[in-house]
């Protein structure tokens, strides 16, 4: 691995172009000052244990994982029948593969959910503040379709959740839905060429196709310390909100909180979003910061009517690929998303058009100025910070030391503004690497006790654990391989959705060798589409079983693993070997080679290539077995 290149290149030992040298000094920017901080800063956090660090939600931990939303289950027979297809997973996903498979004339389908309504992420995090952090108009799928308009720019959850059951309701996919239902084996039987799926309902179901839609903001992590099981106090994590405890709803008013001393672990996107309505409701709160949060201002505002009513047809697609390839740094005429995702996009664009050639600008002067207009926006959300923050130590601890895409971005108006409330402490951990212990009383950081009656985990989700793992099961293909052992040395799929030796099994998910970027739904949709298309084309084509061929399959793998050796993917080992550790470079590590890599070429133009392979019609890199 260009592990010694990269580290030169961030210690700024190669230089600067000129060009990047007068745009650093009218910016203001001591770019290689700024590397070495954000290198300490790194230096603080990094773990050898870098992803196992955590703790899974199992054995006495299990509680955590309950839902509390139908704490009583919905007593049913088991069902023991078949269907065309089995979709696994209740949320965006599913609810697309469902509406897509029935568009396309595919309507005996069976939804797997685990909880007892659609929505997924969703219908788990209904914490206070919850927030879609994606522009709404972006976000939402289908909205011409069903011609629905968002209530405001960033939809806040509830909106969300009843959007999702209003997919549902339209598409009459209620009375395909097995809720309160997990699935617990898969497993292909050659003879009939059908997958048994059974269920902890004593369910079991034959279907040609299955879908996997299982999401990957839903099965919660905590952090690997000590005694957590030992707390005797009020325990929960931010998806699964306990508001019998708390009292109130999304919008606060949580009155049960007013005599509690409250614990809040974590501060991503999530914490970002609920601390300001603990602090406001709790006797004290006390947050728990191992990696600060870049904050930048969240400036919501309902949908302008006018704006809604000239929009032509196509608006919401033409837009999604404009947001897609405006973050991918791809060439737009016109940037129609201007918001934080897109700041340095729009930034270097400006530069462009008014203080630099692009025509006279090499590969190299544009990722420094890349890096220079990232480094004058994270100077300004510090800047941001002492703005909002009155004491100058909790300032210091509240401002963050990486470049903005190391961790997924956050924005909000009123995190920063809650550290001057009298009954807010901040407890920075960088020092310990994080929490040391939890004791019966309290959460133990740097040999200090702080005693607490409640704590909230809000230490997002698993991802970057094997798949399986995360799906709560393990399918088993050809030959009584598992999933888990075929993927135990690295994934293997063609297109990211199918894998050999997994016949007529479907992949919905991202980051799994397909596209990737930061609005899942719009991903989900167009895999959506992709799935709906082959499973029509099986039934049209009498296709008994479908999978990848060896050859195809490695070819897509091949073009999905980025070579880290090559010097043509230095820029973008180093970038993630200088971040702060996250799951967006698995913790620090960046080469595990289990850990799947994507299509690299970006949203669009994956869409593209997938367009182009479905007008082939040829089915190209599929086995074919006819019926």
């Amino acid at each position: 691995m260009a592990v010694a290149k990269s580290n030169q290149q961030r210690n700024g030992e190669y230089g600067m172009s000129e060009t990047a040298k007068t745009l650093a000094q009218e910016l203001g920017i001591d770019r290689d000052a700024l590397r070495e901080r954000y290198q300490s800063e790194r230096d603080k956090r990094i773990r050898p244990e870098h992803r196992n660090q955590y703790a899974e939600v199992k054995g006495a931990l299990t509680v955590l994982n309950q839902d509390p939303y139908a704490p009583v289950a919905v007593e049913r027979d088991a069902r023991h029948e078949e269907a065309d297809v089995v979709i696994i997973g209740g949320g965006f996903g599913g609810l697309l593969a469902a509406v897509r498979l029935r568009q396309a004339g595919v309507s005996d389908i069976r939804i797997i959910e685990s909880g007892s309504d659609f929505g997924g992420t969703w219908y788990w995090n209904r914490y206070p503040g919850a927030q879609c952090d994606i522009e709404s108009y972006c976000y939402l799928p289908m909205l011409e379709e069903l011609g629905y308009m968002p209530k405001e720019r960033y939809a806040y959850a509830p909106e969300i959740f009843d959007y999702g059951r209003q997919i549902a309701k339209r598409f009459d996919l209620y009375e395909a839905a097995l809720f309160q239902t997990n699935v617990t084996g898969q497993v292909w039987q050659e003879g009939d060429a059908r997958w048994a799926v059974a269920t902890d309902r004593g369910d079991t179901l034959k279907a040609r196709f299955v879908v996997h839609a299982v999401g990957g903001l839903n099965k919660p992590k905590l952090p690997g310390v000590t005694g957590i099981e030992t707390f005797t106090g009020k325990i929960f994590h931010t998806c699964r909100w306990d508001y019998a405890y708390t009292g109130g709803d999304h919008s606060g008013k949580m009155q049960g909180l007013a005599d509690k001393r409250v614990a809040v672990v974590g501060t991503g996107c999530t914490a970002i979003q609920c601390v300001p309505y603990v602090a406001r409701d709790a006797k004290h709160l006390t947050v728990f910061q191992r990696t600060p949060a870049s904050v930048d201002q969240r400036g919501n505002a309902p949908t302008d009517k006018a704006w809604a009513d000239a929009l032509q047809p196509g608006w919401q697609e033409a837009r999604r690929r404009n947001f897609d390839d405006t973050f991918a740094n791809q060439p737009v005429e016109e940037i129609l998303v201007t918001d934080g995702w897109t700041y340095q996009q729009r930034k270097l664009f400006k530069l462009l058009t008014t203080k630099i050639d692009p025509e006279t600008l090499a590969e190299a002067d544009y990722v420094e100025l890349m890096e220079l207009v990232d480094l004058q926006y994270n100077e300004e959300m510090r800047a941001r910070v002492d703005t909002l923050v009155k004491d100058p130590e909790t300032r210091d601890k509240l401002k963050a030391w990486y470049r903005q895409f190391c961790k997924r971005p956050t924005f909000n108006d009123d995190y920063l503004p809650t550290f001057n409330r009298d009954n807010v402490t901040l407890v920075d951990t960088s020092a310990t690497k994080g929490i040391e212990s939890i004791t019966a009383n309290g959460v133990v950081v740097d040999g200090t006790e702080y005693e607490v009656d409640c704590i909230i985990f809000a230490t997002g989700f698993e991802l970057g654990t094997a798949y399986t793992n995360r799906a709560g099961f393990d399918p088993v293909g050809k030959q009584d391989v598992s999933l888990s052992a075929y993927w135990s040395d690295y994934v293997k799929t063609l297109h990211g959705m199918q894998t050999r030796g997994f016949p007529n099994q479907f992949i919905m998910a991202v980051g799994v060798q397909g596209a990737f970027g930061v609005n899942i739904t719009a991903i989900l949709e167009d895999q959506a589409k992709h799935v709906a298309w082959l499973v029509r084309a099986a039934q049209e084509k009498n296709i008994r079983s479908m999978e990848p061929s060896a050859a195809a399959e490695g070819e897509w793998v091949a073009l999905c693993t980025p070579d880290f050796e090559d010097p043509a993917n230095a820029v973008e080992v180093a970038f993630h070997m200088s971040c702060t550790p996250s799951y967006y470079n698995n913790e620090g590590y960046l080469t595990d080679p289990t850990i799947p890599m994507n299509y690299p070429y970006g949203v669009n133009a994956f869409n593209a290539h997938m367009t182009a392979w479905r007008d082939a019609g040829d089915l190209a890199g599929l086995e074919l077995e006819l019926a």
